[in-house]
């Protein structure tokens, strides 16, 4: 069966080629067209398209922090598994955020962020698609980061978590609607971590894929 690289390259190549046949997003500032797209081909879904909520010079600030070197915070497995442009710290699984978020009374979401603010610190990008509970926690722990990229799905809190990520004030990339998920706040990561790359290695940050 046909596989490696090329074939991946060629899917993707495809993918965008199919995305732009049904819908013109070249309006868009760059950035925001390279996030919309990826999250759209990763999902297969065109209301992206008007749910995203993207602020241009937030995300090239971002960008310019991944360039240098920030480091990406996801809230669980599935995320960290799909952010393949960098290796993205997650703490949900190990036993030490258990054991706070038994003592403490708080969630294991919650008590993730806690832990991965220590190794990480201030200036991180963190990565939001599977708790509500964590971006209300990178909220009130004062984590002063380049970017949230909150995309967490459900009926029960999620829209109400990205709004309050967004009238606080702090940098983000979320989406307006209760959907979202792992797979669409890893593919807007990916986004803006092959737009860092690019920059990092001289060249334009806001290059198109495919």
């Amino acid at each position: 069966m046909p596989g490696g690289a090329g074939h991946d390259a060629a899917l993707e190549a495809e993918s965008y080629r199919i995305l732009r046949s049904r819908i013109d997003l070249s309006h868009l500032p760059p950035l925001t067209r390279a996030v919309t797209e990826r999250v759209i081909c990763a999902s297969a879904d065109l209301d992206y398209a008007a749910d995203l909520v993207c602020d241009e010079p937030t995300l090239a600030q971002a960008v310019a922090a991944l360039a240098a070197g920030a480091p990406v915070v996801a809230d669980g497995a599935m995320v960290a598994a799909g952010i393949t442009a960098r290796q993205a710290l997650d703490k949900t699984a190990e036993s030490l955020t258990e054991r706070l978020a038994r003592v403490t009374g708080i969630s294991r979401a919650a008590a993730a962020v806690r832990l991965a603010l220590a190794d990480a610190g201030p200036g991180a990008v963190w990565v939001v698609g599977c708790a509500c509970d964590a971006i209300i926690e990178i909220i009130a722990r004062g984590t002063e980061p380049a970017l949230v990229i909150a995309m967490p799905a459900g009926f029960a809190g999620a829209a109400e978590a990205k709004h309050a990520l967004r009238a606080s004030g702090l940098p983000s990339l979320t989406n307006g609607s209760e959907k979202g998920g792992a797979v669409v706040a890893a593919a807007a990561a990916n986004a803006l971590l092959t737009a860092a790359a690019t920059q990092a290695a001289g060249g334009p940050a806001d290059t198109q894929t495919a």
